[in-house]
């Protein structure tokens, strides 16, 4: 398991592996919503995102991966992220929380810079960082 995904686990309070998907299912909304070239740099600094992109979310618009056909079921914008990942059985304030963590492990990879501008590019988000 990856910094990210122990970090929001122990931070969170939730199990390692609802925390590998929610983590994967939040990184592969930034990359389908968010400016293109400020994600990808962000997720290819913080070690272990690609492959939780890939494994949770699929890669590219519209990709496939274990849940890239339920996020497809809800729409999209951070309202949609909020439903899928109350799937998983995660109430608003775990969601809050991870949110600010997995953006503050961002942060220390990624710089400020970076993560304000994928911030910034998804209408709503701020409001939950």
């Amino acid at each position: 398991m990856n910094e990210l995904v122990t970090r929001v686990a122990d931070k969170v309070g939730m199990a390692p592996d609802t925390a590998e998907m929610a983590v994967g299912m939040m990184l592969g909304f930034l990359q389908r919503e968010a400016d293109d070239a400020a994600v990808a740099r962000m997720i290819e600094s913080i070690p272990g995102a690609p492959e939780l992109v890939a494994r949770f979310n699929g890669e590219g618009q519209g990709g496939g991966g274990l849940l890239g056909g339920l996020m497809a079921s809800f729409g999209g914008g951070v309202m949609a992220l909020g439903q899928q990942l109350m799937s998983l059985g995660l109430g608003m304030g775990e969601i809050t929380s991870l949110a600010k963590e997995t953006i503050k492990v961002a942060r220390e990879h990624a710089g400020d810079e970076t993560v304000d501008t994928v911030v910034a590019s998804v209408p709503g988000l701020s409001q939950f960082v």
